[in-house]
This record gives structure tokens, C-alpha cells and sequence, in this order.
């Protein structure tokens, strides 16, 4: 992944610690992760519906370690412990964007050797959300997003080569497995020249539905092998020069078929763009 500043949110008043990581897993911190003990960070508020959603999922999906909750206090104390791993999430700023664009992404990482939260090695990272914009428009995504997660550790311990090589190349070749799913897409997450069927069909000869955020969420909740369905998050009007990322998930498999991003301007604006569909005919 790209050098990243990280702002871990610890407390409910957005205090913030920022560290430059750059971090590609070894093997060896992939071993020690899978004999570890994920702590899974909530959020401060009882009420989240992140920790009401990352508590169902992880009573549901969770099979790579053992686990257990824990604040953020309690993150803070264990992250020295090379014993432990962690699932939590921070809003992530890149290094030199003068936009200060800030991304809330899910980090599966591991601990140790003294490292503080802002050292912590990843395994994995995935966007969830941009600053400021709605919950509800990924939480029920959780369950499929830690299951991908752990397909993805299994992953590249199985072929450490993939680490080495851009890995979402690997993913985005996966697409081609994928023509005869249907693909669910949300009306407000295209862009406006391919925000209709007729207009979609034009460009992309495979099934495709324009479907509710609550259609998306039975599909993944029934595990429903003929769907794939789109992750996008990106500014959702409240910057430009924001990235939008666009990910296409499988509901049964937790697979990524394709990842892309593109920064928001008016000719490519927030969400699935008409180039997007070309890629996916590749």
C-alpha cells in the first residue's frame, strides 16, 4: 500500500495521533498472526451501529483466529504484544494531499516489538468510508469485508509472491470470473451518464440490477452466489480532488473482482464511471 499518515480517532472528542507507515507483510508476520489473538477495537458509543454490525460479524465470520472485544484504551495497552493482532479502524490522510482528504479504512494488523498504534503492520487495509458521510452506507458491509479480509491473509500466505507484485492486479484479473454473476449496483453511487439501465447497457453486454443498500445487504447476508455487487466510497459531496474507490465484491465468495480508484473532478465525478464499466469487459 502507499505511504499513508494515519489518524487513529481514541477518543470521542477526534483526538488524533498521525505516523508515516509504509509496511508490505512479511511471512514471518503472517505465521505470527495466525497464532495470534485478534482484539476487535469498538467504537466509544454503545449505541455505533459499527459496533452493533462488527459484533454481529465477527460472531458470524470470524473463523482465522481467536478473538475478543476491546476499547480503545484497551488497544492502546496491548498493541505493544506481538501476541496480539487487532481489527479497528482509523481515518487515513495521504502523504502529500493538499486536499487533507481523510478516508476511514478497516486495518487487520499485527503488534509487537514495542510498536506504538501508529506502527502497527497491516496485513490488510480496506476503505469504508469518507470523512463526514453516512454509517449506514457500509456498515452492512462489515460481514463481507472481514471475510475477504481473511481470504486475503490466507492469500498471500500461500503465495508470498503476490506481495511483491501490485495485488490488486491479481484481483482485478478475477473479473473475468465473474460474466455470469449479476452485478447490484445503487443508483446514487453511479456517475450521471451511466445512471441508468438503458445508458449502462450501451457500454456493458453482462446482467447487472439497480438495487437498494437493503437488496445488497440480503444478498450478502444469503451469501448469494449469482451476485456481485459495488463498494464505493468517495466524498459524496463534501470535497473534490477526493478519491473515490470503487470496488466490486462478490456476495458469496468475499472475493474483490475489480479495484480502482480516480480522484474527483467534474469530468470524473463521485462514483462508478462509464471507463469503469469498460474495464470490467476486459
Amino acid at each position: 500500500m502507499k505511504k499513508l499518515f494515519l489518524s487513529i480517532i481514541l477518543t470521542i472528542t477526534m483526538t488524533s495521533l498521525f505516523a508515516q507507515r509504509e509496511y508490505v507483510p512479511k511471512t514471518a508476520d503472517i505465521e505470527k498472526f495466525f497464532k495470534s489473538k485478534t482484539f476487535v477495537v469498538l467504537e466509544p458509543s454503545p449505541l455505533s451501529e459499527y459496533n452493533i454490525e462488527i459484533q454481529d460479524a465477527l460472531k458470524r465470520d470470524w473463523k482465522i483466529t481467536s478473538y475478543e472485544f476491546t476499547d480503545q484504551k484497551g488497544f492502546k495497552e496491548k498493541s505493544k504484544d506481538e501476541n496480539y493482532s487487532f481489527l479497528y479502524t482509523s481515518y487515513v490522510v495521504f502523504e502529500k494531499d493538499k486536499t487533507d482528504s481523510r478516508y476511514l479504512f478497516l486495518h487487520l494488523s499485527i503488534g509487537g516489538d514495542n510498536l506504538s498504534i501508529d506502527d502497527l503492520r497491516d496485513m490488510v487495509s480496506v476503505p469504508l468510508g469518507y470523512f463526514g458521510c453516512e454509517t449506514e452506507n457500509y456498515v452492512y458491509k462489515l460481514g463481507v469485508i472481514i471475510r475477504f479480509m481473511q481470504n486475503h491473509v490466507n492469500l498471500i500466505y500461500k503465495h508470498p509472491e503476490l506481495i511483491s507484485n501490485n495485488i490488486f492486479k491479481h484481483y482485478n484479473d478475477s473479473i473475468k470470473n465473474a460474466r455470469d454473476k449479476t452485478l447490484f449496483l445503487v443508483a446514487d453511487e453511479l456517475a450521471k451518464d451511466v445512471s441508468t439501465p438503458a445508458r449502462i447497457k450501451q457500454i456493458y453486454p453482462n446482467k447487472f440490477k439497480i438495487v437498494t443498500r437493503e437488496e445488497i445487504r440480503q444478498a450478502i447476508q444469503d451469501r448469494d452466489d449469482n451476485v456481485i455487487f459495488l463498494h464505493k466510497v468517495g466524498p459524496e459531496g463534501h470535497k473534490k480532488d477526493a478519491r473515490c474507490y470503487k470496488i466490486i465484491m462478490g456476495a458469496e465468495d468475499a472475493n474483490f473482482y475489480y479495484f480502482d480508484y480516480h480522484k474527483v473532478t467534474d469530468k470524473n465525478p463521485d462514483g462508478f464511471l462509464k471507463s469503469d464499466f469498460s474495464n470490467l469487459k476486459k
